[in-house]
């Protein structure tokens, strides 16, 4: 099913001050991770604060296809009671992962450690992603991929492997779901299995894995990369754990409340990993003003109160190596860059271009469409900002959530209102991001 028979368009115009405190829904990655391990371990797992977006509900529906017991015990509670490392069944039908590159990207990496054959599939977006970078290192592990849509795309069938070997894998590109990929599947083979990233991705599955009972290491490897290493074939344990708020749905509120005149808004809980806040580090730089307090962890994720106040902000220069730690971030920084006085230039982009639409291409045109001068060159995204955005134009959102929250939060400041040609898809991820925002003081209608 998508959702693109029935669009949902919406306006966003000027408001006064964003005023409040929230909590955005907890952190996608993490809630993705915590349903996959918790299925992989032995025993309970108890998660709060999970992120109940379509994207980590089908990883849920997932999980008990391949024979593990998933429950909603209350708002975003859930319990896992999980059948071990290499205990997944076959699948009586097609997983179908809707629009989560993640969650089928990671699941595949689990299955490919299991005796066990099981489609993958997703909606037209999902079916227009790339999957051979996943696919490639798993076939050194022994699984094999029994069939695929063109250029290895879904609907494709992963065939487990029975007897899984451990490899030292370099990943090609700084990508969490290369690494993940590999770690799950690494799970179920004897002896060690080793990634080498040149530059450090999002290290939650290393967490996690930790907090779940796994043996593995990471180190410094090189200027900027890092070298995780694990034992296979742990006896995984249930955990206990608590889901931060999601630093990528934090980022539409915040940079509202930095672009809205007046505004003051608190953001309660939210994930403070290094390898996550290229964003936050980038607003800085640009004269935000955000503040934390209130820091604590869980799970070897640390979290923090974010207060965010209207800032002017001036243009900078985003270097190549922060893209991993806010890829998901480009999109919204552009919105910001396009109300800061000066240039702006964010480099090295090039994973934009296989997320769920061709993202770089599509943050020009939005801000292109409604007055903002942009250029692309290469791999780097060029906004010359002026202090304002004239706005007045319609944004197509190719399917992608985050272009359609990232068009209504320009429009929260535009002089003229910003028009999205289609909201359906913002559940994925955020389910409750419009009347949320409403609550702050956006006008959209």
């Amino acid at each position: 099913m998508t959702h693109s028979d029935k669009p949902t368009p919406l306006k966003s115009r000027s408001s006064g001050p964003l005023t409040g405190k929230v909590r955005v829904p907890g952190d996608k990655s993490i809630s993705h991770r915590a349903l996959i391990l918790g299925a992989l371990a032995v025993g309970e797992t108890r998660i709060t604060g999970l992120l109940e977006g379509e994207d980590v509900l089908n990883t849920a529906k997932s999980m008990q296809a391949l024979g593990a017991k998933v429950e909603r015990t209350g708002d975003f509670a859930w319990k896992v009671q999980g059948v071990g490392v290499g205990g997944f069944v076959q699948p009586k039908a097609a997983l179908d992962f809707g629009n989560s590159g993640t969650g089928c990207r990671l699941v595949m990496g689990a299955v490919a450690g299991c005796p066990i054959s099981a489609v993958f599939d997703g909606d037209a977006s999902l079916r227009s992603r790339p999957m051979r970078r996943i696919l490639d290192p798993l076939e050194k592990m022994g699984a094999k991929v029994a069939s695929a849509a063109e250029g290895g795309r879904l609907p494709l069938t992963v065939q487990g492997a029975r007897d899984p070997l451990p490899i030292t894998y370099k990943t090609p590109v700084a990508s969490a779901q290369i690494k993940s990929a590999v770690l799950l599947a690494g799970l179920s083979a004897p002896g060690t299995t080793t990634v080498i990233e040149n530059e450090a991705s999002r290290d939650h599955t290393e967490l996690m894995l930790k907090h779940f009972g796994a043996d593995i290491t990471s180190v410094a490897e090189g200027a900027h990369g890092r070298r995780i290493t694990l034992v296979g074939q742990p006896e995984l344990h249930g955990a206990a754990v608590i889901v931060p708020a999601d630093p990528s749905s934090a980022a539409f509120p915040v940079v509202a409340a930095l672009i809205v005149e007046g505004s003051d808004v608190v953001l309660s809980d939210v994930m403070t990993n290094p390898l996550r806040t290229g964003l936050f580090t980038t607003l800085r730089e640009m004269g935000a003003s955000i503040e934390e307090s209130e820091v604590r962890g869980d799970a070897g994720e640390p979290m923090a109160q974010l207060r965010v106040r209207a800032s002017k902000l001036r243009g900078v220069e985003v270097p190549p190596e922060r893209a991993p730690s806010m890829i998901d971030e480009y999109l919204v920084l552009a919105v910001a860059a396009s109300f800061a006085e000066g240039t702006t230039i964010m480099r090295g982009l090039k994973e934009l271009r296989v997320k769920e639409s061709d993202r770089l291409e599509a943050t020009a045109d939005m801000l292109r469409v409604n007055g903002v001068k942009v250029t692309v060159s290469g791999d780097d995204l060029i906004v010359e900002g002026r202090g304002h955005v004239p706005g007045g134009g319609t944004v197509a959102t190719h399917m992608d959530h985050r272009i359609a929250m990232s068009a209504l939060v320009m429009g929260c400041a535009s002089d003229q209102p910003v028009t999205v040609d289609d909201t359906a898809f913002i559940a994925t991820s955020f389910p409750d991001f419009i009347p949320m925002m409403r609550s702050l003081g956006a006008e959209f209608s």
